[in-house]
This record gives structure tokens, C-alpha cells and sequence, in this order.
């Protein structure tokens, strides 16, 4: 199998001081570096995709704020890919899929932000366009959400939302077995 890594929102907007942080985004986006290293040296097709948004209402990844710009400790380099896109799934108008498919690539790993959004519906969607996918949670970050007057904190989010993934749209590891 080809595999290529998919670094998905890894942007200033989910880290604290940003207009929507995550919770542990920075332990988050460290285990995500640590994978994007080994893909680094193994010379494997790395992709980052950032989002921006086009509705003008929205309160973060608004066009032309600093919380765009990706994270430090995972800025693209020469020769890796940068997408970007406009909505959840990074597949939907972003030429991803027939770039993956040019290159050969049968197998994505997946990192990034946010678990309960972003990293659900590109991995969904990746299984089923075909793609073996794994996730790897410690790489991955959610936010606190609230239904009604409950508060379901975002460590909670975040297990929920790889338990629904693992086995059924990818298969769901940490870093270190990554590396």
C-alpha cells in the first residue's frame, strides 16, 4: 500500500488565544508533529489542509486572520502539499481524491482538528471512497460541546467520536505505534 498523511486544521484558531480553542490542542498538534516527522523521513506523501471559512457570519478561520495560519509545530514544507478547503470534509472541492488516486495512494493516516467534525467526516468519507484509513487519536483535538443544558466535555468528545470510527471507518491508534 501507498499511505499519505493528512494533516487536517491544524490552525491558530483552536490553540489558546485563537477565536475557537480545543482542548490540549497543543498535546494534540505535538503527537501530530511527531507523526509528521516520521512521514518526513520515510519521503511519503504529505498533505496539509487548512479551512477557511465562506460564510460571513462565521467567528473563526474568517479570510485574512492570523488564526488561518497553521500551528508551528506543523508547518508545511517545500515539496508537501497544501489544500485548501471549505467545508467539514476534506475531500469536497479540494481535488484531494484524485490527487491521492494519481499518486497511488490506498492508504491515509490522519491527524488533526477537530475529532467530533473535521477528522469524523473526512475520515467517513475517505472509507468510503475506498481508502484503508487510520486515525490516530493522540494526534487528534475536540472542542466542549453543549446539547440543550448539558456540557459535554471535550475529552468525552473526542473518545466518542474515535470509539464511533475505530473498527467501523478506520482503524484508531496513538503516535507511537505510528512512528
Amino acid at each position: 500500500m501507498t499511505r499519505a498523511l493528512v494533516l487536517v486544521d491544524i490552525q491558530l484558531d483552536y490553540f489558546p488565544g485563537g477565536a475557537f480553542p480545543l482542548v490540549e490542542p497543543v498535546a494534540a498538534a505535538t503527537a501530530a508533529r511527531t507523526v509528521l516527522d516520521a512521514f518526513r523521513r520515510s519521503g511519503e506523501l504529505v498533505i496539509h489542509v487548512f479551512h477557511v471559512s465562506t460564510d460571513p457570519s462565521a467567528t473563526f478561520f474568517r479570510p485574512g486572520t492570523p488564526g488561518l495560519e497553521f500551528h508551528s509545530s506543523v508547518r508545511p514544507t517545500a515539496g508537501e502539499v497544501v489544500l485548501e478547503k471549505h467545508h467539514p470534509n476534506s475531500f469536497t472541492e479540494t481535488g484531494l481524491q484524485g490527487m491521492l488516486d494519481d499518486a497511488g495512494v490506498t492508504e491515509l493516516v490522519i491527524v488533526g482538528m477537530m475529532s467530533s467534525m473535521c477528522i469524523d467526516s473526512t475520515t467517513r468519507a475517505a472509507h468510503e471512497l475506498g481508502y484503508t484509513c487510520t486515525v490516530v487519536s493522540d494526534a487528534c483535538a475536540a472542542p466542549d460541546l453543549r446539547h440543550g443544558d448539558t456540557v459535554v466535555v471535550g475529552a468525552v468528545v473526542h473518545a466518542a467520536f474515535m470509539a464511533a470510527l475505530d473498527g467501523s471507518f478506520a482503524t484508531v491508534t496513538d503516535s507511537a505505534v505510528i512512528v
